[in-house]
């Protein structure tokens, strides 16, 4: 007990215990842009098509301008190309969405134009 308390007195390391390794970032190069962030897109999918998928565009889109700011370089990346696939997506599933609601509209009303005829 006494060899224990010595041990963590002197910080020294338990036995087995290895510190797990720290991510190494660098400082951005001044030349260096940041990525695309995606912002204004993932908004306006938000806003006019999809909902969830433009959020999830959204939550990586201010990753982005961060991490790189941060030196993670290679997370920023990440981010962006995350944010540029989940905002894609909700456009082309908002757009989807919205011509199958136009289809299916015009079949209605042509249905019951055939119906009731037009007098």
């Amino acid at each position: 007990m006494e060899e224990q308390n010595q041990n963590f007195a002197n910080n020294q390391q338990q036995p087995g215990y290895q510190q797990p390794p720290q991510p190494q970032y660098q400082q951005p190069n001044p030349n260096q842009v940041p990525p695309k962030t995606w912002l204004v897109e993932s908004i306006l999918v938000t806003i006019l098509c999809c909902l969830p998928f433009g959020i999830a565009g959204i939550v990586n889109a201010s990753n982005v301008e961060s991490r790189f700011y941060a030196g993670d370089y290679a997370g920023s990346m990440r981010a962006s190309q995350e944010a540029g696939k989940w905002t894609k997506i909700g456009f082309w599933v908002g757009l989807s969405a919205s011509v199958l609601v136009i289809i299916f509209y015009v079949l209605f009303i042509a249905f019951a134009v055939s119906l009731n005829g037009f007098r």
